[in-house]
């Protein structure tokens, strides 16, 4: 007797099952974490923060030498290397003094704690001590973290017609770590680097003020 012939839709389906690609291999333990990476200048000076990702570039292209080891191993088809807490570059690069840090919400947050200027709550924006509708300013000295009720309550009113007296009396963040930092937290393992450097423009920093 002749076997019967399989559906054609079976047959095609069957097709489409043999002829796809296999599937991608399961990346190492510990590659999608999100890690951030200091890096040093040639005179060990503190430049910036980039990902893991780009340090790891940095490395390989021999750009750039590892300083402190972080957490896990990197794979690769034909590397494997600890993950790298600080990187410094291998030759020295010229970069413009920024006396100011970048004013945005997360850095004005990060500079009061995430607490409200007024009512030390918890802060869910941002507030203008001075309403810029009455020709405040947007700048650091005229910029707290607010919560919402406090912020309402407020309105365009100045402190002095509320009577309110601020918790925090507002100033631009100075130092190496604001500049290098921003809002991020600091990994413990680039304390030396970026206090040694604080400590190194401290004179810098006063005279820029």
């Amino acid at each position: 007797m002749a076997s019967k012939a399989l559906p054609r839709g079976r047959s095609r389906m069957s097709a489409r099952k043999l002829d796809a690609p296999p599937a991608a291999p399961t990346p190492p333990l510990g590659a999608g974490r999100a890690c951030a990476v200091l890096v040093l200048n040639a005179s060990y000076e503190p430049m910036g923060v980039v990902s893991v990702r780009r340090a790891v570039i940095l490395l390989l292209t021999a750009k750039a030498s590892c300083v402190a080891d972080g957490d896990g191993l990197l794979h690769s088809a034909r590397h494997e290397l600890p993950v790298p807490s600080v990187v410094r570059l291998n030759r020295y690069v010229r970069v413009p003094y920024r006396p100011q840090v970048t004013l945005t919400r997360r850095a004005v947050f990060a500079r009061d704690g995430g607490r409200c200027a007024y009512c030390r709550g918890p802060a869910e924006t941002i507030d203008h001590v001075h309403p810029r509708s009455r020709g405040g300013r947007h700048v650091w000295e005229n910029v707290v973290a607010a919560c919402a009720r406090c912020n309402h309550a407020k309105g365009s009113r100045t402190l002095a017609e509320l009577g309110w007296t601020p918790h925090v009396v507002p100033a631009a963040p100075r130092g190496v770590a604001w500049r290098v930092l921003g809002h991020r937290a600091s990994d413990p393992r680039w304390a030396d680097w970026v206090e040694t450097s604080q400590t190194a423009h401290a004179g810098v920093d006063e005279r820029a003020a």
